[in-house]
């Protein structure tokens, strides 16, 4: 069968010809990385390696996409690149990504799961609570980005931008919507 020999050749040319840039590579071995590809001239087997894009989970996409705000003025009750307000920044981040998310950062943390700092992934919530107690009301709202590092809009004259939270001590908790 001429046509279909012609047909795997040109499916294998094709994998092979996939620009590298942003895919990773699968084991040879696994089943669902390889593809078995008839030789065009000895009709033999042969495995060709498939490659697939590698795919961000929606922290990681958060985490990601929050950080091409930076550098947006501070505006107080803002919710557009105009000018963000903390919380009107974390809302529109998440809208985004298609999550419906409350506009205000002590809802926020009431709509969202509490967990550790351990458990914190990049891409959840920081929120910065009046008194060490974790009920008590919150009047500040980040990006977590690892560590001791979040994406936020403080104050008055400030800037989206990356910073620690480390100053916060133990009136800060974090929450996620995501795991």
């Amino acid at each position: 069968m001429p046509r279909t020999r012609l047909a795997r050749a040109a499916l294998a040319t094709a994998v092979l010809s996939v620009p590298v840039a942003g895919l990773m590579a699968l084991p040879a071995g696994a089943a669902s990385a390889a593809a078995q590809v008839a030789s065009p001239t000895s009709g033999a087997s042969q495995e060709v390696t498939v490659w697939r894009a590698s795919t961000l989970t929606f922290n990681q996409q958060v985490a990601a996409y929050v950080k091409r705000l930076e550098g947006i003025p501070y505006r107080y009750g803002g919710t557009t690149t105009a000018g963000f307000d903390c919380s009107g920044m974390t809302q529109y981040v998440y809208r985004h990504f298609r999550k419906s998310i409350a506009r205000t950062a002590d809802a926020q943390f009431r709509q969202f799961k509490r967990i550790s700092h351990a458990s914190a992934r990049p891409g959840d919530l920081v929120f910065f609570h009046s008194s060490s107690n974790p009920g008590s009301y919150v009047y500040h709202a980040g990006v977590y980005e690892g560590g001791n590092n979040m994406v936020d809009s403080p104050h008055t004259g400030s800037r989206v931008g990356f910073r620690s939270f480390s100053w916060a001590g133990n009136t800060v908790t974090f929450g996620t919507i995501s795991h």
